[in-house]
């Protein structure tokens, strides 16, 4: 039996990708921090998880481990005022050093990398090979580690970054700071979808269920190509305007309206729905399509079974049966920034987000 060691497996991704493993067959192990393992919109599966930093891992804890699936990393812009190096650099380090231990030990790596690295693109669909243009320190992070991935890539090291689109769907522990899952989560707590921009960018997206498949696609692949295998993954249906997931979202949850946060700011009194790379006037520069041919074609069993209105009727019905609140829906715990803000400025994380205390304590 294959036996994977899933860092980041008590996130957003690791709460799904887990017990899809598992009920594919595969032995599954987790590794998490523990950042938002409390943060439970429902029930998780009881996967065997390690409460432990990513950056203490050592060769003991790839003994036996036949693939590595790296999600560990931070999901946001760095936090308040914390010099994002502080943020983004121990990623980047941890990043290599775990791939060079599986190098040496004869471990498979499969890095979760991002479509964000792309940036910004005219009307053409952005293939592997296009030009990246990084808007964020967390996309550019993405790339680096890419960069260093290949970097020590040779005939006896073929590791898999997979580029996600934007990723929506049901999790244990949802994320309600990603587009199709915070217009979802306020159609049925709120009855109005608020657009933090003004919503004419393109985004490509990508249901967790699909994102899992592509795991598992690469995990059962025997790629030798002794360099950096690159593959994006979507579907290229799931390029959407933000503008058409909200109408989509309207037509799904009746009596729902759309407005616009530039022109209605008291709607996030919390904070939780502004994006701080929004420029003011709703203009966001971060739109861009993206081609997903090439995966098609190295993984010909990969299909996507998830476009984005199924995918919010999924939600739409798990959300209705939970009864999901307001005061659910804007739970710290379910926003990846504010989450971390709150545990590095009440002490219980330092500037380079070690633990200094139990945030139960």
């Amino acid at each position: 039996m294959i036996k994977i060691l899933i860092t980041g497996s008590s996130g957003y991704l690791g709460s799904v990708l887990s017990k899809y493993l598992e009920d594919a067959g595969y032995s599954c192990l987790g590794l998490d921090t523990g950042f938002f393992s409390e943060a439970l919109l429902y029930p998780a599966s009881l996967a065997q998880t390690t409460i432990k930093d990513v950056r203490y891992l050592t060769d003991d804890d790839l003994r036996g481990i036949d693939v590595v699936v790296h999600l560990a990393g931070i999901s946001n812009d760095p936090m308040g005022k914390l010099d994002p190096s502080l943020v983004y650099d121990p990623t980047r380090l941890y990043s290599i050093r775990i791939a060079k231990m599986c190098k040496k030990l004869g471990v498979r790596f499969i890095f979760a990398s991002s479509c964000s690295v792309y940036g910004i693109g005219g009307n053409e669909f952005l293939t592997e090979s296009s030009p990246t243009n990084p808007q964020t320190f967390y996309s550019l992070n993405k790339r680096q580690i890419e960069d260093d991935l290949q970097s020590i890539s040779d005939k006896s090291f073929s590791p898999i970054a997979l580029r996600f689109a934007t990723v929506f769907g049901s999790s244990p522990r949802i994320r309600f700071d990603v587009v199709v899952n915070m217009l979802a989560g306020m159609a049925v707590a709120d009855k109005v979808i608020t657009l933090n921009s003004d919503g004419k960018s393109w985004r490509p997206n990508l249901h967790i269920q699909d994102l899992c498949q592509s795991i598992k696609c690469a995990i059962d692949s025997e790629y030798e190509g002794g360099e950096l295998l690159v593959l994006n993954v979507g579907s290229d249906e799931n390029n959407l305007q933000i503008i058409d997931i909200a109408r989509t979202i309207q037509r799904i949850v009746s009596g729902c309206e759309i407005k616009f946060l530039s022109e209605n700011p008291d709607m996030d009194k919390e904070g939780l729905i502004r994006d701080r790379k929004v420029k003011q006037g709703g203009q966001d520069t971060r739109t861009y399509q993206v081609s997903f041919e090439k995966i098609r074609t190295v993984f010909p069993r990969f299909k996507c079974e998830w476009n984005v209105e199924r995918g919010v009727r999924e939600m739409v019905e798990r959300f209705s049966a939970l009864s999901l609140s307001r005061e659910m829906f804007k739970r710290r715990g379910f926003y990846r920034l504010q989450q971390l803000e709150y545990l590095h400025g009440n002490g219980y994380l330092s500037d380079d987000l070690f633990w200094i205390k139990s945030a139960s304590e």
